[in-house]
């Protein structure tokens, strides 16, 4: 997938900017590198008569990973990208049933239960996104994506912006070629923007 350029509004974050943000790194069951969002001042709330359109569900994957999973139901690789296109289409309901699907099938596939957590995040709020984070850090304790998603999730879900702060500077220090640190640098100038230098309260958010 080719990330378009997103938005991080010191302001505030619509839906779709969330979504693009986590999305332009979102490589779930893939090896391919993914390249870096580019935040700029252009992506806050779509003025009136000019709303964001809903993303279209890729039909044809879907009857294609449906048909896969028919004749091999245990491919945990097809259940993730199942999840992932529903992801995508932001239907978040069928994301969170074919992610866990792909969890019950492969535990260990990190990415997979980032990606339930941002889905928990949109659909159901922070707090199980961020109990989710926590099995995906207790697997690689420096994921970049579960990073990255869980400053997102401190920042936009619980407004704790020292917090989230606390844990890019962590995600930039352990990957720092990574398009999540590349994000991450954009999330921490947007905070530092914001008049708030996330200096205290972050340390228990790592």
């Amino acid at each position: 997938m080719k990330p378009e350029s997103i938005v991080l509004a010191v302001a505030g974050m619509c839906f779709g900017v969330i979504l693009g943000w986590v999305l332009a790194t979102l490589n779930v069951g893939r090896t391919a590198p993914v390249a870096a969002p580019v935040v700029s001042s252009q992506a806050q709330e779509a003025p009136p008569g000019n709303e964001r359109q809903p993303a279209q569900l890729d039909e044809a994957q879907v009857q294609a990973l449906t048909t896969i999973l028919k004749n091999d139901p245990k491919n945990a690789g097809a259940a993730a990208q199942l999840g992932e296109t529903y992801f995508k289409a932001e239907h978040m309901d069928e994301a969170i049933t074919w992610y866990r699907k792909a969890l019950e099938l492969d535990p260990k596939n990190v990415d997979a239960s980032t990606q339930l957590g941002m889905s928990y995040f949109i659909a159901q709020g922070a707090e199980p996104a961020l109990a989710q984070f926590e099995h995906s850090l207790q697997m690689q304790p420096n994921h970049p994506r579960t990073l990255l998603s869980k400053g997102i999730v401190l920042w936009r879900g619980k407004n704790d912006l020292a917090g989230a702060a606390a844990v890019w500077k962590k995600l930039v220090e352990v990957a720092p070629d990574s398009p999540e640190a590349l994000a991450a640098n954009e999330g921490l100038r947007a905070i530092s923007a914001s008049g708030d230098n996330g200096s205290s309260g972050g340390a228990s958010s790592q």
